[in-house]
């Protein structure tokens, strides 16, 4: 086949150079990675290249000079794609290229780019894109979708929302239900996060059924949830599905023969009464949700105006915190803790306490789940560790002084480095220093956990069990790490006059304490009565308002080197029943 035809009277030389150009272009033609066709005026094939035949699977008698071009599209096994079908035509003049794909029956998606020239015939390239048109499927698709659950992703969500809206479904028949996972942390930190995923994805596979085909199920990252439901009477219809998904995900899920737990809670927002953009929807559902894991979790909550400034007071005080730590607003009290027999202080609790430029003190209890949340326990803790170190070091004797540590602290922060640089900079014996941990901390992370504790005490540091006796497992863990002392939680402290059940259990606990070489100290004793029953159930150590509340680290001070102070002299010295209200 000559491409190339020579001119008259071309010289031998011509000739051949004409024909090694003619070799070589042939050569090209034949290799291309794409199909390449030529048609004449009359739309009948002069030229194809074996890729053009490979492409669209043809047979050889329709590729074959003069073939028709109506012949050739007969043998094919496709249809035009869709997509081609619904653009617009283009203009076929000289120099026009137009661009088409076709839909073939085995699934591939073959494009072709036709230039029609100015004697009419037209030159194709004809191209397999079947593998670039999926990576491009995937592409669009993830970028609507959540990779991990197939769930359309927040992005969707949110266009949906508005969709929704714009259609005019906002005239109380469209709910926006906001959840995430109680104790999915747990789970990642116990199982690990492959043991995570395939949570999520059951949980994703529940969640799809619980809805009808009209509402939509979508992740928004995390263990975080929405639903949207729409057509249906509210609130009526959104409480009825609130309780369907808490109900469905209370149910056990089994992880590859591991068996969880989990649990739900729910905040719903209800269109337009609670918004009328998806961006207010979804903030009213996401504070009504807060306000849901803060009543017990497990639980469902509609939004109520009332939260917006339950949420901008919380924004406040988590900026005031922050300012906090860096302006040094905290100190320390101490509580002490006293031998019965004796009746001397043998330790204190470390207690950290906020002085806000404006608000006062701030209770613990207000401020303390806040830095958990935030983590900015991870930098108060550590300040209440060296700051508590510091000032022990200076008061007379061997009084021991306990810090408690959270599950934040644990699995954020530096605690060994922590507790080093805390001793060292005081000059403390490390023996004088006790860490308190809850059950908590074990349930994290325990073989972690386990680690440091044993790294704790390597060094030096005493161990104490806190709140004992309120989890699930308190028993499992004495078993894996002997702790130095056992606090046995106030609320069994709280009736111990009056329960039977109470003074056995106190009683029991003191006898274990002791049968494990572990010291047992027991909270919460404010009255003279609830000081006499925990005597008689054997122990030796107390905590609590009958003897003092938390004080600053001076009269802690003087208190110790006096041996105790005068009104706990004149206490003890009083018939144990005159004595019944604790002291405040």
């Amino acid at each position: 086949m000559q491409l190339t035809h020579p001119a008259a009277g071309s010289s031998a030389g011509e000739l051949e150079r004409l024909r090694a150009e003619n070799a070589a272009l042939l050569m090209a033609f034949e290799q291309l990675p794409h199909g390449l066709s030529t048609f004449d005026g009359a739309d009948r094939l002069v030229l194809a290249n074996p890729k053009f035949a490979e492409i669209w699977e043809l047979p050889e008698h329709v590729t074959v000079p003069g073939t028709t071009f109506a012949e050739i599209m007969a043998a094919t096994k496709g249809r035009e794609a869709e997509w081609s079908r619904s653009q617009p035509p283009l203009e076929a003049g000289i120099g026009g290229v137009r661009r088409r794909e076709w839909a073939m029956d085995d699934g591939r998606t073959i494009e072709t780019h036709v230039a029609r020239l100015a004697d009419g015939a037209a030159v194709a390239l004809h191209e397999d894109v079947t593998e670039k048109r999926q990576a491009e499927a995937r592409i669009n698709f993830l970028a609507r979708h959540d990779e991990l659950t197939g769930l359309p992703n927040r992005h969707a969500a949110r266009e949906g929302l508005e969709r929704l809206l714009d259609g005019g479904a906002a005239t109380g028949d469209l709910a926006v239900l906001y959840l995430d996972l109680d104790r999915f942390k747990a789970v990642n930190d116990t199982l690990g996060h492959s043991a995570g995923d395939l949570l999520l994805r059951h949980v994703a596979d529940r969640l799809t059924r619980c809805v009808r085909g009209t509402d939509l199920v979508a992740r928004l990252g995390g263990d975080e949830f929405v639903l949207l439901q729409v057509g249906a009477a509210q609130p009526n219809s959104s409480t009825v599905l609130a309780r369907r998904v808490i109900a469905i995900l209370s149910q056990p899920f089994d992880l590859d023969g591991h068996h969880v737990h989990i649990g739900t809670s729910v905040g719903i927002a209800v269109a337009p009464f609670d918004g009328a953009t998806p961006d207010a929807l979804m903030k009213c559902a996401d504070l009504a949700l807060y306000r849901a894991k803060g009543d017990g979790r497990g639980v469902l909550r509609y939004f109520e105006p009332s939260m917006n400034v339950a949420i901008e007071t919380r924004r406040a005080l988590e900026a005031d915190l922050r300012e906090a730590v860096e302006r040094g607003e905290f100190e320390l009290r101490y509580q002490p803790q006293v031998d019965v027999i004796t009746r001397k202080v043998t330790g204190v609790e470390a207690l950290v306490r906020w002085h806000h430029p404006v608000r006062g003190i701030i209770s613990p209890a207000e401020f303390i789940p806040l830095a958990e949340e935030t983590g900015l326990i991870v930098p108060i803790g550590r300040w209440v560790l060296e700051q508590a170190c510091r000032e022990v070091a200076g008061w007379p004797g061997t009084v021991r002084v306990a810090v408690n540590l959270s599950v934040t602290q644990f699995i954020q922060g530096s605690i060994l480095s922590d507790v080093e640089i805390a001793l060292d900079s005081a000059g403390l014996d490390p023996g004088r220093l006790e860490i308190e941990i809850t059950e908590s901390v074990m349930m994290r992370d325990h073989a972690r956990s386990l680690a440091l504790l044993q790294e704790l005490r390597r060094r030096g540091v005493r161990v104490a069990m806190d709140d004992f006796g309120t989890g699930y497992s308190s028993l499992s863990y004495l078993r894996s790490f002997s702790f130095d002392r056992i606090k046995i939680d106030r609320s069994f402290v709280r009736d111990i006059e009056v329960s039977p059940n109470a003074q056995a259990i106190v009683r029991a606990i003191t006898v274990l304490g002791e049968s494990l070489g572990m010291s047992v100290t027991v909270e919460g004793v404010e009255t003279a009565g609830q000081l006499d029953a925990v005597r008689r159930a054997g122990c030796a150590e107390i905590q609590g308002y009958l003897f003092s509340t938390p004080r600053p680290a001076a009269e802690i001070a003087a208190i110790v080197a006096g041996g105790i102070d005068p009104y706990l002299l004149t206490l003890f010295e009083r018939p144990i029943a005159e004595s019944r209200a604790p002291i405040e």
